[in-house]
């Protein structure tokens, strides 16, 4: 019918048009902002303050898929209504654990304000949320140690306002700190219901509560004026039934913010969503800054005990400069295809030898894909092979076979390039054939693929030092540089769709600095964020991480300690299989699992025979790091 009724030469509209349009129109009428711009990728869902970035719906639309994909609207837009930026970062604490429980906290009293008042809201929110817990690896959780304690408070908390009882893939996890939690702080839960209105009043309970949980020493250095505030100051009240909340930003009376308070205000619109499968837990720095900022699910150890390592001794001086632009937002079309072309003519003679060491990768996976069958069998499928014995001989027992599912796992592989100076010229040129090479190969396998690069955007700290001289040059400032972190192929995106972007590498003047530490973290939480049951992580670099500017006013070794604590985190902590190529640099003295090459020509081989060896083990679970002398 819509066909018939279209003009010449207008474009059909898509089926799940009408859908995304009601959906946008729904959150900007709970959020109260008419403004506010909505779009749907495939990209991870993404809150900032003028923006919403909601999942791209499913070609064929199930009940269930409406339900998430409504219930990611509805969590973004109760964040909107009901919560108060300015409220939100004076009453937090400073201790990363704690603010990591009182982040979590408060957006479970969002949705469960949504959900008291509209049965449809906690219906879809429920759908979310199962669907976030089922894609994490929660279910089999049966140690405290592998349970966050942050999720589990924050679904005691839904339970208690809600009355829904936790998602079953959650299950295990609350039921490991429910008696605790409700020992030590059952009080201070029954209390949340009185308050659950009142986001001052209400984040004061769980400041109580934390306390009660002995993660009360995390206060220490908080502005006292804030415990003694009134409980409407700075709040603003919830939307009643059909009304929205004015913004929380109006409340302000048109004052500056600090910078501090800035950069903590802005990281609170890029916490409220999390990727699909994040636990809601995960939150950002307090400092983070940035036009439509993705939101990010930092990954923190899941248990409490948490030594010195894990103390803020590393911190960027500012975010609001840092960047995260795919390859195509870089360089425009001709250009990028010129780069192509100019790739592919250097690489003619190498394309040839990784492609054969890529083909034999590529047996050895579909090798290990391919089903078998058992034999001999006394139940099953009849063996045909075996009905010639019965024939000759009636009394002969039939023989049956069964089909054996292969073991090898849904993988995805990020390849995470160094894009700083120093790759410049032949190193940058076969790092990115390479990758463009292994990508369609393991894409023919079944396996995603994700190339991404880093460096920063200018030499010498770009608007970053700007900003810190005009400031007065405070001391001990920490990473003093503009952060670019490029996306040259997303695991999502095919490969015929983005080879042309890594020509991007050969474009003069994009290879700059190298701030390892941040971009490992980048990339480490993109794949967390991943629904794959097995996730590898390849860092490709050449050197340690430097930056002249960051370098010029902190400690020497400021970058490179904050590197390899970073890589201990992964490598002890993180179900994500970390492995290094230093290419002229050794790299083994950062990484457990590493390997160093002479000349950038070995990287394709190496490359290869580094994921045939990953994927010929199984994986196993993250091992202590040993000790060094």
């Amino acid at each position: 019918m819509s066909g018939s009724n279209r003009r010449p030469g207008e474009k059909p509209v898509a089926p799940a048009e009408p859908f995304k349009r009601a959906v946008a129109g729904c959150l900007k009428a709970i959020a109260g902002a008419p403004e506010l711009e909505v779009a749907f990728a495939s990209e991870r869902p993404a809150l900032t303050a003028d923006k919403a970035r909601l999942p791209e719906p499913p070609r064929r639309l199930t009940a269930t898929d409406v339900s998430i994909l409504r219930g990611h609207a509805d969590s973004m837009a109760l964040r909107l209504a009901c919560h108060s930026r300015a409220t939100h970062a004076k009453l937090a604490p400073q201790g990363a654990d704690a603010r990591a429980v009182f982040d979590a906290v408060e957006q479970a009293r969002v949705e469960a304000i949504g959900a008291r008042r509209m049965a449809g809201t906690g219906h879809n929110l429920a759908a979310m949320l199962e669907d976030r817990y089922h894609r994490g690896p929660y279910a089999d959780i049966a140690d405290k140690a592998d349970a966050p304690l942050p999720d589990a408070v924050a679904l005691l908390v839904r339970e208690k306002l809600t009355g829904r009882k936790p998602p079953e893939a959650a299950a295990k996890l609350v039921e490991l700190w429910r008696p605790w939690v409700e020992e030590k702080a059952g009080a201070d839960l029954a209390r949340l219901d009185e308050v659950v209105e009142d986001q001052g009043a209400f984040a004061r309970t769980i400041r109580d509560l934390l306390t009660s949980l002995d993660m009360g020493e995390e206060f220490v250095g908080q502005r006292q004026e804030s415990e003694d505030e009134s409980d409407g100051s700075g709040d603003q009240p919830p939307p009643q039934d059909g009304e929205s909340a004015d913004a929380p930003e109006e409340a302000n009376d048109g004052a500056e913010p600090s910078e501090s308070e800035s950069s903590s205000d802005e990281s609170e619109d890029s916490e409220q969503m999390e990727a699909a499968d994040a636990p809601p837990s995960e939150a950002p720095d307090d400092d983070e800054l940035g036009e439509a900022e993705e939101a990010t699910e930092p990954w923190r150890a899941p248990d409490e005990r948490r030594d010195d390592r894990a103390k803020p001794d590393y911190a960027p001086f500012t975010r609001a400069f840092d960047e995260e632009a795919l390859a195509e937002e870089l360089c425009d079309v001709e250009e990028l295809g010129r780069l192509r072309a100019y790739l592919d003519k250097q690489l003619s003679a190498l394309q040839g030898v990784v492609g054969r060491l890529a083909n034999r990768l590529q047996r050895r996976l579909l090798a290990q894909q391919s089903r078998a069958w058992d034999f001999d069998l006394e139940e099953g499928m009849l063996d045909p092979a075996r009905l010639s014995r019965v024939v000759v001989d009636p009394m002969t027992a039939l023989s049956f076979m069964r089909e054996r599912d292969t073991e090898f796992r849904d993988t995805v592989v990020t390849l995470l390039i160094d894009n700083s100076g120093s790759m410049r010229g032949r190193p940058i040129t076969v790092a990115a054939t390479c990758a463009d090479i292994l990508a369609r190969t393991l894409e023919r396998c079944g396996v995603k693929v994700e190339i991404l690069g880093f460096t920063t955007r200018a030499w010498k700290g770009g608007q970053s030092r700007e900003r810190w001289l005009a400031a007065g040059k405070p001391a001990a400032p920490g990473r003093l540089n503009d952060l670019r972190h490029i996306i040259y192929k997303a695991a999502d995106a095919p490969w015929r769709r983005t080879r042309r972007n890594l020509g991007l590498m050969m474009r003069e003047g994009l290879l700059k600095e190298n701030i390892d530490g941040e971009a490992l973290v980048w990339a480490h939480e993109r794949l967390l964020a991943r629904p794959e049951q097995r996730r590898i992580l390849m860092v490709i670099s050449d050197g340690a991480p430097v930056d002249d500017s960051t370098l010029s006013v902190n400690p020497g070794n400021y970058l490179e300690k904050h590197l390899r604590r970073v890589i201990e985190e992964i490598e002890t902590r993180s179900p994500v299989e970390l492995i290094a190529i230093g290419i002229g640099h050794d790299v083994t003295r950062y990484y457990r699992r590493a390997v160093t090459i002479v000349d950038a020509e070995e990287l394709g081989g190496v490359m290869t025979e580094k994921l045939a060896e990953l994927f010929d083990e199984a994986p196993s679970a993250p091992v202590k790091r040993r000790a060094h002398a």
